[in-house]
């Protein structure tokens, strides 16, 4: 019999593998990093012999989940200043530019990398700071202090690091002994940041990085100088020749009507880039994005989605690769994969007003082998099959809300949440068990972002954005401002 480190046997496994095979009283062998074989109970018990087998009956065993689009630093930010008077982005924009510190960043990757683990998703991509040209890259100590908070917990990663939009030089404060020290970053400086980084980091553990530009949209061109546009231009082009030579993954956020003409006449989209949100597209860029074999990451839970609508279907149908991103963890959502599963399929229901579009199983797809697909993963991840990384997650169906256990595959994607996933393995190293971290001390983490929190709240004098607003309670809309 062969040798296999961990079993998984007696649930159903819910493979994601090109026939898209579910398993009832199914197994998964792990050998090392590696799934060593997917199939019925009897068959892996007759092929192998384990140091660990785990009883999954009445559980779901699926593919570790992955989140195509968040942010770094939205952790600790939240809802602040959210309702009041919408100054959420201005806070975003402060804090990650002047009001952070490597100790911020490293609370920040903790907690949100803990907040993956515990849902499930094994991978996920962070910008490294929020918005469309809120970045962190003035110095590489920020970059570092998420990766090695990310590397901590033991998730994968891919961390998206680029410049911000000229004009430049921008900005930046650093912190030392509770003294703020301001000083000029040119486009060169966060360039250089960004490649430095990619060095470090890429394909150091579980992590890897991803080179971002912001969005360049019709209201750029119309607002910003000839000069600082065609700088524009050109540092995209830089950026975006750095990931091709590297062979890392590109990314945008903020992608909206007219923006993917733009991009394909800079020449920069492909099967190797991401854009994000997509709302609004013209059927020309959908054809675009589908012709170019561009991916689309979706995210149906944030507010870009309320202001306009990615066009999933249609870009689906057209042939493009199209994944879920969170676009977590602020300011009103969270990174439950499932919770945006199902804010998906209603979304787009909604819009069609047609409860047939968007089956669960495709939704499923969205965050597992499509989601793997859109980073140029799904050789490694994504589904469970012999050969791939071992990034599993168990979910627990013998719950109120989840029972009875019949048409697993739908309760999972109409009703499950990430508190009901049970055990999370990563690289077959198990991370959570019984729906706690093994190598993680939550309490620890949870404190050291409250405390990285307050101190950014007294560093940036945020005390009137984290209370009630007026209209609170008892109104059906927040008064006028």
């Amino acid at each position: 019999m062969r040798q296999a480190d961990l079993i998984r046997t007696g649930g159903t496994v819910l493979s994601m593998d090109a026939s898209r095979r579910i398993i009832d009283g199914g197994a998964v062998a792990i050998t090392g990093n590696r799934i060593t074989a997917v199939g019925t109970a009897d068959e892996i018990a007759a092929a192998f012999e384990a140091k660990r087998v785990v009883d999954t009956t009445g559980k779901v065993v699926m593919p570790g989940m992955i989140d195509v689009h968040a942010h770094a630093g939205h952790g600790l930010i939240k809802t602040m200043g959210m309702e009041q008077a919408n100054h959420w982005e201005e806070i975003c924009n402060a804090a990650y530019t002047f009001g952070s510190t490597p100790e911020f960043w490293f609370a920040e990757a903790r907690l949100a990398a803990l907040e993956r683990l515990r849902f499930g998703v094994t991978t996920g991509v962070s910008l490294l700071g929020g918005g469309d040209t809120i970045m962190r890259t003035d110095d590489v100590a920020y970059g570092t202090a998420h990766c090695e908070g990310v590397t901590e917990i033991g998730t994968r990663s891919v961390v998206a690091v680029g410049p911000t939009r000229p004009p430049h030089p921008r900005t930046y404060a650093s912190w030392h002994e509770g003294q703020r020290f301001e000083r000029n970053v040119s486009f060169d400086e966060q360039f250089e940041v960004s490649r430095r980084l990619l060095e470090m980091w890429h394909g150091r553990g579980r992590l890897k990085i991803a080179l971002l530009t912001p969005v360049l949209r019709d209201e750029h061109e119309r607002d910003m100088t000839r000069l600082d546009y065609e700088a524009a231009v050109a540092q995209t082009k830089t950026v975006r020749a750095l990931s091709r030579e590297a062979g890392v993954l590109f990314t945008q956020d903020g992608h909206w009507k007219g923006s993917v003409v733009r991009a394909l006449a800079m020449d920069i989209l492909g099967p190797d880039a991401l854009l994000s949100h997509a709302i609004d597209l013209t059927e020309e860029e959908i054809r675009i994005v589908a012709a170019t074999g561009t991916k689309i990451a979706h995210n149906p839970s944030a507010i870009a989605s309320i202001l306009g609508r990615c066009p999933a279907i249609e870009l689906i149908e057209a042939g493009a690769v199209v994944a879920i991103g969170s676009d977590a963890t602020a300011p009103d959502r969270s990174g439950d994969m499932f919770r945006h599963m199902q804010q998906c399929m209603h979304y787009h229901r909604r819009h069609f007003r047609d409860p047939s579009i968007l089956p669960p199983g495709k939704a499923l797809e969205m965050v597992t082998i499509d989601a793997a697909a859109a980073l140029g993963m799904e050789k490694e991840i994504g589904s469970l099959e012999a050969g791939k990384k071992a990034d599993i997650v168990v979910v627990d169906m013998q719950r109120p809300h989840l029972a009875p256990f019949q048409m697993p595959a739908f309760r999972l994607a109409y009703f499950a949440n990430g508190n009901d996933v049970d055990m999370v393995v990563i690289d077959g190293e198990v991370l959570l068990e019984g729906g706690h971290p093994v190598k993680t001390d939550p309490v620890s983490v949870v404190e050291d972002a409250n405390r990285e929190a307050e101190l950014l709240v007294e560093r940036m004098g945020l005390q009137t954005m984290i209370g009630q607003p007026q209209g609170f309670f008892s109104h059906a809309r927040y008064p006028a401002r």
